[in-house]
């Protein structure tokens, strides 16, 4: 188990969330792919390892993530929700023929929300970027 997947099980211990084994090997699948999956691509890759789990409980544990500020919803309105657990601020670069979902970090884009509160007077708490393009997979 990666030190990642103890720290957040110990970040739901202290807020009095019970750790059961569907809920660990969701946050694990989460923590440790890159892939930004679906609750059903979650599903699916952990249905061998518990076949008694259904949807509901993959949807359950990640709204009780997400809650908890351990993992962001990402949705972009075609398709299903995708779910992330880098919630550190980054932005995300999709391909528009497969769907794949990366991450990228660019800090001087930070300088943007310092322009908008000098311009606006609004307090900016934060802000979403997605670039579309083809990934190298699908341009071979």
């Amino acid at each position: 188990m990666t030190t990642r997947v103890q720290h957040a099980l110990e970040q739901l211990k202290t807020s009095g969330v019970r750790i059961t084994p569907q809920r660990h090997a969701i946050l694990a699948y989460l923590l440790e792919s890159m892939e930004h999956p679906t609750a059903d691509e979650i599903y699916r890759s952990l249905e061998p390892q518990f076949p008694s789990m259904s949807v509901a409980t993959v949807y359950n544990n990640l709204k009780m993530f997400i809650e908890a500020g351990m993992v962001r919803e990402l949705t972009y309105g075609d398709s299903s929700s995708r779910f992330d657990a880098n919630v550190t601020e980054h932005y995300h670069i999709i391909c528009e023929q497969c769907g794949k979902i990366e991450d990228f970090n660019y800090p001087s884009l930070r300088e943007v929300e310092n322009q908008a509160e000098q311009h606006t007077g609004f307090q900016i708490s934060g802000h979403r970027m997605e670039l579309y393009g083809i990934c190298t997979d699908c341009r071979d």
